[in-house]
């Protein structure tokens, strides 16, 4: 687990969350509930980190749904603070884009 994930799952526990509209808009496209999203973070798996990232540090996590489909959540901490955990985007991966265990850009 990456720092960055480490702080926004502690974020997240504590339940001091924002959701970007964005978020929302790419959530509610895929049909991902907000509580899948949020409930589902600290079991994920992180995927890509980008902790120097300009507007703050990231992680792209594999996380699944209630289903157990999986879903793919960038969440991020904005640059030069330390909360909240901003949930950016979320969406179901491409499987022709994504090697099987989605983890892997083809």
């Amino acid at each position: 687990m990456s720092d960055s994930f480490r702080r926004i799952v502690e974020l997240i526990r504590r339940g001091d969350i924002q959701i970007s509209v964005h978020g929302y808009d790419e959530m509610a496209a895929d049909g991902i509930l907000a509580g899948e999203a949020i409930e589902g973070a600290a079991a994920g798996t992180v995927v890509e980190d980008y902790p120097n990232y300009s507007k703050g540090p990231c992680t792209l996590v594999l996380q699944r749904d209630r289903g157990g489909k999986p879903i793919h959540v960038v969440w991020g901490i904005p640059r030069g603070q330390t909360s909240p955990a901003v949930l950016v985007t979320a969406y179901r991966p491409d499987a022709t884009r994504w090697t099987e265990d989605f983890l892997r850009r083809k």
